[in-house]
């Protein structure tokens, strides 16, 4: 256990106070955020906000991570690094569209057929990777069986699997990058779901079925769930430390280079520890302001009306008056109940089990 407080403190400290020096970094470049005139009017003091913070926590994560490997003498698990790639990976898609957004001053950043080129390659390949590095006892960081709070008895074959993870890991990263519209907010949510998976990984490996002699039907058959624990730490941790400058006024924005990231970290944890379905309930919030989004373009194409304000959903409420303090507090109170409940599930799943 020792391994998650290491990796949940180092990120803190790093990206608490590597996200200052960041900021200096990008004001004296003059990478600021770019505010869209369609949006919502109080944004538009934002403009030139610092962006691309999303550099702060991965680098944070990322040497949290390889350091609390150092320090307590274990090696990386192939469940680990394949979640890390899947965070440093999208995580460049996206600071390639802010650095365009930014520095070369194109609104709409890079072009959608490059970033979708972009996130598929990396999700891809994630998806059969995470096939591969069998252990000795046949385990895979992935499994071709869905999973809810642990896999059903049928599968789905390798290629509906790599399918279904790719959609898992697009969802999720625009989801993500859908809720990253007012100061602090996607940021509080991802630090409840890391938050929920570190909790997760704890109680997977303590009842693994690798240290059981007769496998239970409640044990799990997850390859390296104290990695996938260490991880999720390391970016609740560095998560953390970013939202003392992120949360409102913010000093500094993730950008796409953290949403997406974010979003790969969250789709690579649930794969990994077979609870995928449960990430719609863990990250309800997310799901909730991306179908915000489905329902007004889909209302305004069928019927030439809109059913909301302004989608995402948190421009909803901003535009009926709510101030921005109020609306993330309460969204993040939804998102703990979320959490609150996807971890009730995952327990009862056990003791049903």
């Amino acid at each position: 256990m020792k391994q998650i407080l290491f990796s949940g403190g180092i990120g803190l400290i790093l990206s608490l106070l590597g996200t200052p020096a960041l900021i200096k970094l990008l004001a004296r470049h003059g990478y600021g955020q770019y505010i869209r005139d369609d949006g919502p009017k109080a944004h538009h003091s934002k403009r030139g906000t610092p962006t691309m913070g999303g550099i702060a926590f991965i680098l944070a994560t990322l040497v949290a991570y390889f350091a609390t490997k150092a320090i307590t003498g274990e090696s990386p698990t192939a469940s680990g690094i394949l979640v890390l790639f899947l965070t440093v990976g999208l995580g460049l898609v996206g600071f390639l569209d802010d650095y365009i957004k930014v520095v070369k001053r194109r609104s709409l950043g890079l072009r959608a057929k490059a970033k979708l080129f972009g996130q598929s390659f990396v999700g891809l390949a994630f998806a059969v990777l995470s096939m591969q590095f069998a252990n000795s006892r046949n385990q895979t960081p992935a499994s071709t069986h869905l999973s809810f709070v642990n896999d059903f008895e049928w599968s789905i074959g390798p290629v509906l699997f790599v399918i279904w993870a790719y959609f898992m890991i697009a969802a999720m990263s625009n989801g993500v990058n859908l809720t990253d519209g007012l100061d602090g907010l996607a940021t509080g949510a991802s630090v409840m779901v890391f938050g929920a998976y570190v909790f997760i990984g704890v109680w997977q490996y303590g009842q693994t079925c690798a240290h059981m002699i007769t496998a239970t039907a409640s044990c799990y058959d997850v390859r390296d769930p104290l990695d996938l624990a260490v991880v999720a730490s390391a970016l609740m941790g560095s998560c953390f430390g970013f939202l003392w400058w992120n949360t409102s006024p913010a000093k500094i924005f993730m950008g796409d280079t953290g949403s997406l990231a974010l979003g790969g970290a969250l789709a690579g944890l649930a794969i990994c520890s077979r609870t995928e379905l449960l990430l719609a309930l863990l990250g309800g919030l997310f799901v909730i302001i991306t179908l915000s989004v489905i329902i007004q373009v889909g209302s305004f194409r069928m019927t030439g009306k809109r059913v909301f304000k302004m989608a995402p959903l948190q421009h909803h409420f901003e535009l009926k008056g709510w101030s921005e303090v109020l609306i993330v507090v309460r969204f993040w109170i939804i998102q703990g109940l979320c959490v609150a409940v996807g971890l009730g599930l995952f327990y009862a799943g056990w003791v049903a089990g």
